[in-house]
């Protein structure tokens, strides 16, 4: 069942992605079919023991999913993705956010990046808002909420240092904040781990990890000032 669910999640990505280069979708649109089958891909991806067959090739990995992707994807996008730890997920949050008039490399991957970062956490922050100001929300649970909202307002934070390291050329400041961002994130789900609950924003959470991740690698290893 999940093999099944994972072709039909791959077809709708195929999907989307011969027409996102016009219209792209919110990269937490969760009221999009479409979106929402990326979200149950990747899930099944991580969950889900390889390989995985698709149309008669064998999927082993995650470059031979990179390999069968649609055209519409630019072949410079597919390469800086590719030597990320978690390539699928680079290239949905990034795409959105390309400028399409600047060549597709590694700074202005980057710079999609992390403006997808801050979009995702921006998200984030709207939701455990919500849930903080819910009056059925457990008072018990208000001060964790509380400390995820200050998890996401120390990213939002880093992604506008990022963004003027980047202005500054400033490779030593571009890694710093990058790199503190993959500490930050976890903070959320610490809190809500030592308080033994299951935390309500695991899967936002990890999505945004997935995009903190790529961005210190193309961050760190593939820009150059």
């Amino acid at each position: 069942m999940e093999v099944n669910h994972f072709i039909f999640a791959l077809i709708s990505l195929s999907c989307l992605f011969s027409v996102s280069a016009n219209v792209p979708p919110p990269l937490s649109n969760a009221s999009s079919p479409a979106s929402s089958e990326l979200y149950d891909m990747m899930e099944v991806m991580s969950e889900s023991p390889s390989p995985f067959a698709f149309d008669g090739t064998t999927l082993e990995s995650i470059d031979d999913l990179l390999s069968i992707l649609p055209s519409g994807v630019d072949p410079a996008l597919q390469q800086i993705c590719g030597n990320t730890d978690h390539p699928v997920e680079c290239i949905i949050a990034t795409m959105p956010f390309l400028d399409g008039n600047a060549p597709i490399e590694p700074l202005s991957v980057l710079k999609a990046g992390i403006k997808a970062m801050d979009n995702q956490t921006k998200d984030a922050l709207a939701e455990v808002t919500r849930l903080s100001m819910d009056p059925t929300t457990p008072k018990t649970i208000v001060p964790i909420l509380q400390t995820c909202i200050d998890v996401y307002n120390n990213i939002l934070n880093s992604d506008q240092k990022s963004l003027e390291a980047i202005s500054n050329h400033n490779l030593v400041q571009l890694s710093t904040e990058l790199g503190a961002n993959v500490e930050i994130v976890l903070g959320c789900d610490n809190a809500f781990k030592q308080a033994k609950l299951e935390s309500p924003m695991k899967d936002m959470d990890a999505m945004l990890a997935n995009i903190i991740s790529n961005t210190l690698t193309i961050g760190v290893d593939m820009v150059h000032f």
